[in-house]
């Protein structure tokens, strides 16, 4: 099996896993739902207040409040990606045997947790946002352009996302236990990706430095595309640039470790 295919293998493989958790899939549906009214109805208060805040209007802000419902889960914001099952294995010391498969590491768990994204996103990000679409004034583009545009700036968010989550992960490497980078991680994500409030109304120097951190790949990037507030390309060379640079970043930490740390518990 050539390397492209075994990496589509191994994602395919992370979609059927997941897809096998159906209870799960629909309490997160429910959750997410749930969240996403209560969301709605604080962000339109604001709105209401403040109307064109950030420059959107309420029909705008209630699209990215179900969008952010849709990606919590598929970009692993609030944890739940491959992260935690590396981490286990790094604590264990059985990433030993993930070091003598003919596969590189990296790649591997890059393919295994795309497939989980993907799963989460159409099994449980699909039916909050198109629930909210039913029931709530929406902003919706009408061009098979801009969705277009929109699925790619998906893609890289996604990748984007694995790139911090495996930099955390490989902590591993050296502390007895992650959990507390995990935690400062979810935290740091959930206020620096939008999650909690759109990037685009954080005022003066403070929206500029978090816009240009990489956590505003993950949601805020995809959002503005959707939105017809993003410059696409524009908005690709900036993901692709965190991509490349998280990856390398991963790659080096996970040179470093594998040569010199000797693995917990193994």
């Amino acid at each position: 099996m050539g390397a492209g295919r075994l990496y589509v293998a191994v994602a395919a493989g992370g979609f059927r896993r997941y897809a096998t958790y159906r209870t799960a899939t629909a309490a997160g549906v429910f959750t997410n739902t749930v969240f996403g009214l209560i969301l709605v109805y604080t962000y339109r208060a604001l709105w209401d207040e403040r109307p064109h805040l950030g420059g959107w209007d309420q029909a705008q802000v209630v699209t990215y409040v179900w969008l952010g419902q849709a990606f919590l889960s598929t970009l692993a914001i609030g944890g739940g990606g491959v992260e935690g099952e590396l981490m286990e294995r790094i604590r264990t010391g059985d990433v030993a045997i993930d070091l003598y498969r003919p596969a590189d590491l990296q790649l591997w768990w890059l393919a295994t947790d795309l497939g989980r994204a993907f799963f989460q996103l159409l099994g449980r990000g699909l039916v909050p946002f198109v629930f909210g679409a039913l029931f709530f004034p929406v902003y919706l583009p009408a061009d098979v352009g801009t969705w277009a545009a929109f699925l790619v700036s998906v893609v890289l968010a996604m990748i984007v996302g694995f790139g911090i989550r495996y930099l955390v992960a490989l902590s591993a490497f050296w502390l007895l236990d992650g959990m507390g980078v995990t935690q400062m991680s979810w935290l740091v994500g959930y206020f620096c990706s939008g999650m909690l409030l759109p990037l685009n109304v954080f005022p003066g120097a403070l929206g500029e430095v978090v816009r240009a951190l990489p956590w505003s790949s993950l949601l805020q990037a995809p959002a503005e595309i959707l939105l017809d507030h993003g410059d696409p390309l524009g908005t690709y060379a900036f993901q692709g640039t965190w991509a490349v640079v998280l990856l390398g970043a991963g790659r080096l930490v996970q040179s470093a470790a594998t040569r010199r740390v000797v693995v917990q518990g193994g």
